[in-house]
């Protein structure tokens, strides 16, 4: 699949459904684990990492020292972080059980 097929909102949206009915912390930890190489799972886990160092005002610098991160993705984490309804502020929200 490439990144404009119609077939990735489709999986995509269709897995994040599945993913919240599964109201099982273990068992969606268990699924990426499945589902990704280990490195993916790295990446995934570094990126949250990254959203939870943004929103404590962590310097771009020291996040990228810490997690071995480009400044690039950091940069876009922190774009991402910003926008008015952001996703990040909204799931960063559900970690601190402020839903």
């Amino acid at each position: 699949m490439t990144m404009d097929d119609p077939q990735v909102d489709e999986n995509l949206k269709e897995l994040a459904g599945v993913l919240a009915k599964a109201e099982n912390s273990d068992l969606i930890e268990a699924f990426f684990r499945s589902l990704l190489t280990p490195a993916e799972t790295a990446d995934i886990a570094a990126r949250w990492a990254l959203v939870k160092a943004l929103e404590q005002k962590v310097p771009q610098r020291e996040i990228a020292k810490n997690l071995g991160l480009s400044l690039c993705k950091i940069t876009r984490g922190s774009r991402e972080l910003k926008k008015t309804g952001s996703a990040f502020e909204k799931m960063l929200r559900l970690a601190r059980n402020e839903a």
